[in-house]
């Protein structure tokens, strides 16, 4: 799905307060007590409560081989002045046949209320849309998290319904608010443009 260069861990995406980057194993204890809070933790498909370790090493090895690999783009999000210190997540990941992706995120129950993941998940956005052939972004949020909710209607998703989400750390399915966000309906820094790729 994303293109070579996005595929070293150097890659970084910039934003006026913060810098998107690869998770690594420093972040380990930063990303632990971050979602180790059930508050954080619980309103998510796949985050486990309670949260290990060895939860979060794992989550970091898997989304350095998906990033690797160009299947998906998992990037810790970090205020400018602090880049060692994550502070939540922004993520791209499971493209299908049909061109769309899941957007993913999550952020510190200490930083919510300050437009973070509005100002980080757009970021991502743009370069989605920017270097990828997706055609849309899809994206989910429980009923119960009027907070996710909101941010999807800032991000410019529409909802499609509401559904059944596989949720393996809640223990099976629980529903959910469908969003999609189509390229043409994207508003962002290319528009409805594809990008162009030399053929090989």
């Amino acid at each position: 799905m994303f293109p070579e260069i996005t595929h070293d861990d150097v890659f970084r995406l910039e934003t006026e307060r913060l810098w998107l980057r690869w998770p690594r194993g420093a972040d380990a204890d930063e990303i632990r007590r971050h979602v180790g809070d059930p508050d954080v933790a619980l309103m998510t498909a796949s985050i486990p409560h309670p949260y290990e370790a060895r939860d979060a090493d794992a989550f970091i090895k898997s989304a350095r081989e998906e990033n690797a690999a160009g299947g998906g783009l998992h990037l810790v999000v970090t205020p400018k002045n602090r880049p060692n210190e994550p502070i939540g997540l922004v993520s791209l990941h499971g493209a299908d046949r049909r061109g769309a992706a899941t957007l993913g995120f999550w952020l510190g129950k200490s930083y919510w209320g300050h437009g973070y993941t509005t100002e980080a998940a757009p970021g991502l956005i743009h370069l989605a849309f920017g270097i990828t052939s997706l055609d849309r972004i899809v994206s989910s949020a429980r009923p119960d998290n009027p907070s996710s909710l909101h941010i999807h209607e800032k991000l410019g998703f529409r909802r499609t319904g509401r559904g059944m989400l596989a949720a393996p750390a809640r223990g099976g399915e629980i529903e959910v608010e469908l969003f999609e966000l189509k390229r043409g309906e994207a508003h962002t820094l290319f528009g409805a443009r594809r990008p162009r790729f030399p053929s090989m």
